[in-house]
């Protein structure tokens, strides 16, 4: 989930941003019950850090990305997000875009809304959560987008593959996962 702070991209991101919210919008609009997509609880606090990106779908904004990393502060009202990433190699050049993120409510810290800029939001949907807060998956209504994170840069295969099998029950096309590099 790392973006350049480059005027192309952003008139890029905008775009993108105001075709996604049109067609959200004319989505029907469902009550608080989520059908178990995500996570029945978050504690935020216990979720802050630093989590290490293992896996995901590969997107647009995070092309020839490598050792992708996403660290959550609380402050107040929202959460401060920095997402970070090396382009090109192991040692490429540090690429890092900064967002807030939102509770949103009803949804016991499960569900938030992420900006990037005002005034679009993007939905992080907290999937999979591991009890002791090492692990978690993130995904999106639309299952569109999937991240696995670790708080480690290496996670256990068993870990991994129960994870990826969450996804796929919970219909993610998981033959779109790539394994995220950290290293040439």
């Amino acid at each position: 989930m790392v973006l350049r702070n480059k005027p192309e991209v952003m008139k890029v991101l905008c775009l993108l941003t105001v075709l996604v919210s049109g067609f959200a919008c004319s989505l029907p609009r469902g009550g608080p019950d989520y059908g178990g997509e995500t996570v029945a609880r978050v504690d935020l606090e216990r979720y802050m850090g630093k989590w290490v990106e293992i896996a995901s779908f590969p997107a647009w904004f995070q092309r020839d990305c490598f050792c992708t990393t996403a660290e959550y502060e609380l402050r107040g009202d929202h959460v401060s997000v920095k997402n970070s990433c090396r382009r090109g190699s192991s040692r490429g050049e540090l690429d890092v875009a900064t967002a807030k993120a939102f509770a949103i409510a009803g949804s016991n810290n499960s569900r938030l809304k992420v900006q990037f800029f005002w005034p679009f939001k993007g939905d992080y949907w907290i999937i999979a959560l591991d009890d002791h807060y090492q692990y978690a998956m993130v995904g999106h209504p639309g299952k569109e987008y999937l991240w696995i994170l670790s708080r480690t840069p290496e996670m256990p295969e068993n870990v991994y593959l129960s994870l990826v099998e969450t996804a796929r029950e919970k219909g993610y096309d998981v033959t779109k996962l790539r394994k995220t590099l950290c290293a040439d």
